[in-house]
């Protein structure tokens, strides 16, 4: 459990989320859990099943994959600040996990377990509507960035990320963003000259 003003954040974004009352909100209680990471800490590992939903009070967390043949890293997703935190595919369908879930910097959150979420899907409908809600985000995350790729510039997709995580690039290294955009690094100093030009 957190302290008043963590789980107040908490409570905030539930209400906004699926409209949950305080009373409603009041039953989880017993079941959040505070957890400080440190850089580099897995928040899930590849091939483990997610078992737990986090909601970021502070931090950055990256999802990624990684070529068993070269090496390579493939940002796909970051969380920052009062968002929810999962690797959803493997959170919704409780499958083992294709990808790492990583904290970029000192992180804390509260996470509450799969187990528990279910149980209080069955207390009522507001809790329902979350469990809806959190399905709904899973796959407007993949459709957000499978038709980032498709449809739009590297520079309109820079200016998407600026605008869901504005905190970003002062806390990760610019070959994370570069990786997510699908872009290499001088490429992405080119966008930021030019929009800082704008």
């Amino acid at each position: 459990m957190g302290s008043s003003s963590e789980i107040e954040l908490l409570q905030q974004a539930l209400h906004k989320a699926a409209g949950m009352d305080k009373e409603t909100f009041d039953l989880s209680l017993p079941y959040w859990q505070l957890r400080t990471y440190k850089k580099g800490e897995y928040f899930n590992e590849y091939k483990n099943i997610c078992k737990h939903l986090g909601f970021v009070i502070d931090g950055v967390f990256r999802i990624y994959r990684t070529n068993e043949e070269t090496g390579e890293e493939k940002n796909m997703v970051f969380f920052t600040n009062h968002q929810f935190v999962a690797s959803y595919k493997s959170f919704l369908s409780q499958v083992a996990c294709s990808y790492f879930t990583e904290s970029m910097v000192t992180s804390t959150i509260l996470y509450i377990h799969i187990d528990h979420l279910q149980e209080l899907y069955k207390t009522s409908h507001q809790w329902e509507r979350f469990g809806r809600v959190v399905a709904e985000t899973a796959f407007h995350e993949v459709m957000s960035s499978t038709e980032a790729f498709l449809f739009h510039s590297p520079e309109e997709r820079y200016l998407q990320l600026m605008t869901k995580h504005p905190d970003i690039f002062n806390a990760v290294p610019l070959y994370h963003i570069a990786s997510y955009l699908g872009i290499q690094g001088p490429s992405l100093s080119r966008i930021r000259k030019r929009m800082l030009s704008k």
